[in-house]
Parts: C-alpha cells; sequence; structure tokens
C-alpha cells in the first residue's frame, strides 16, 4: 500500500511539474527604426500566451522619452539632447538587464519582436551560451534587422536583414507541414500585402526552412528565397519568421483600419507564431 501511494504521490507531482507554463521574455527595444505594430505584437503575444496555458510571457518594453534632435537645433538645444539621449541609453541598459545570464535562469526563452540596432544587452557570449544550453530564441520580423556587426547573433539566427522593397502579395511555400509552426498553414500560403526581406548571410543547408519563395518577391526571378525557418543551436532551438510587419498580420480584428490582409491571414499568422514558440520552447516536436 505505502509502494502504491508512493507511485501516485510521484505520478502527480510529475504531471504537476509537467504541466508547469514555461516562461518566455519578450524583448521589444530598438535602437533603430521602431515598427508601428510593436504594441499590436505585444498585445497578441500576451493573448496567445493567456489562451494557450502553456507560457507566460513577461516584457522588455522600450523606455518612454527617447529624444528627438530637432532639425536646425541650436547649441544649446544639441547640448539638452545629448544629456537626454545620455539619460535615455542608460535607462534602455537598464531594462536589458533582464537578458544577464543571472536573470535568464528565470527563463525557458527569449523573444525579439521587431527589435533593431545594437541593444546594449549585458552579456553577449553569456546569452548566447544560454540558448546553447537548451533555451529557446524567437525571433520575429525585425530581429534579422538587429547586431548587424555581432557575426556570433547572426550565425544563431541563420541570416541577417539586407533590404526590402515595396510591400506585395506573395505565395509562401510551406515546407514542413508536420512542424507546429507550418502545421496550420496550407502547401502555398498566399499573403494579400507584406514587407519581405531579403537576406545576407542565410544559407538553406544550415536551417530547416518553413516558409520560402520559390521567385523574386520584386523580379519574379526564380530561385530559392527564405521567409521562415527553425535551427538547432547546441542544445537550443532557433526560430524565426520574417513576417509580420504590418498590424494586419497580427490582429484579427476584422474592423482593422487600412486592412489588406483577411482575418483569416491574421489566424493564421498567429497560428504560425504560436507554433513557432512552442517549439523553440519544447511544448511541441
Amino acid at each position: 500500500m505505502k509502494l502504491f501511494s508512493s507511485l501516485v504521490l510521484a505520478l502527480l507531482l510529475a504531471a504537476s511539474l509537467q504541466a508547469a507554463p514555461k516562461k518566455l521574455l519578450v524583448v521589444t527595444t530598438t535602437t533603430g527604426f521602431r515598427h508601428s505594430s510593436i504594441p499590436t505584437a505585444e498585445r497578441i503575444i500576451q493573448q496567445l500566451a493567456d489562451s494557450s496555458g502553456e507560457f507566460t510571457v513577461d516584457f522588455v518594453h522600450q523606455p518612454p522619452g527617447k529624444p528627438t534632435l530637432p532639425q536646425g537645433a541650436t547649441d544649446d538645444q544639441r547640448a539638452a539632447y545629448a544629456a537626454d539621449e545620455q539619460k535615455w541609453e542608460v535607462a534602455l541598459a537598464s531594462a536589458l538587464e533582464k537578458l544577464s545570464p543571472a536573470s535568464l535562469a528565470n527563463y525557458d526563452g527569449v523573444a525579439f519582436v521587431s527589435t533593431t540596432g545594437d541593444l546594449p544587452i549585458p552579456d553577449k557570449d553569456g546569452f548566447l551560451d544560454w540558448i546553447k544550453a537548451g533555451h529557446g530564441f524567437i525571433g520575429i520580423h525585425a530581429a534579422s534587422d538587429t547586431f548587424h556587426n555581432w557575426p556570433g547573433y547572426i550565425d544563431m539566427l541563420g541570416g541577417e536583414f539586407r533590404k526590402h522593397g515595396r510591400q506585395v502579395s506573395v505565395d509562401c511555400l510551406n515546407q514542413d507541414p508536420a512542424n507546429p509552426a507550418t502545421a496550420g498553414l496550407p502547401k502555398v500560403w498566399t499573403i494579400q500585402q507584406e514587407e519581405i526581406y531579403q537576406f545576407n548571410n542565410y544559407d538553406p543547408a544550415k536551417v530547416h526552412d518553413l516558409l520560402i519563395l520559390d521567385k523574386h518577391p520584386e523580379t519574379d526571378a526564380p530561385g530559392h528565397y527564405g521567409v521562415s525557418w527553425c535551427k538547432n543551436y547546441g542544445d537550443g532551438r532557433v526560430f524565426y519568421t520574417s513576417l509580420g510587419h504590418r498590424e494586419d498580420m497580427w490582429d484579427a480584428d476584422p474592423g482593422l483600419k487600412d486592412r489588406k490582409n483577411s482575418v483569416e491571414i491574421s489566424k493564421a499568422y498567429q497560428a504560425h507564431i504560436l507554433g513557432g514558440i512552442e517549439w523553440a520552447l519544447g511544448l511541441k516536436k
């Protein structure tokens, strides 16, 4: 009887531990271009976490009050701007302390959502080592327009933003309908309007493609153009999607202003993001 009770307790304990939600840190800070879709992305990721119950989210938000230098500024205005910019940079560095090795011990994964520029994270090598140790990294849209001068980050991500043209309609080819990020997508997923990235340092032999284009988004020249992929990085998992520029990719509200993509495309994109998070966090294989 004691043995049976011990087994039951052990099974219950294992079930409770297995059911504990993963912890995801979502970073939306920028030092370069800042996308207007970031607040929408933050809201949708929170909704995905709440509705799935599989993970919780904590955010590293942009510090308020980023100064701007007025055109034709006087010497006094330039001096004031320099002082305000220094204060803001201190606030940004303080916010990014959540990416220190000590703080990352509290998380199972990190998502960079349309981050841009060189972010002052505390320990770059420690950050990559943390991913390699078996944690998840999710990169969304301009995550590839981040850390252009850090080869280690580019290698981890699997590609580096080079440029984009005008927003266009594209037919994304689903390369892996078994992966959680693309399981809900058709063999050919048509997006009505989106900003399509072109990459440097992208090698399809070094990643596992999820979505590709078989023709150039501007010239229609045939080829192999990455849109979304995943990869192992040490014992960690990396998921990246270049999609997510427009609010109507993220938000399924049918009344959204200036909607070009259908509600069905928005819902499919949300499933794409959720599946990528689930795969990177090890929640689904």
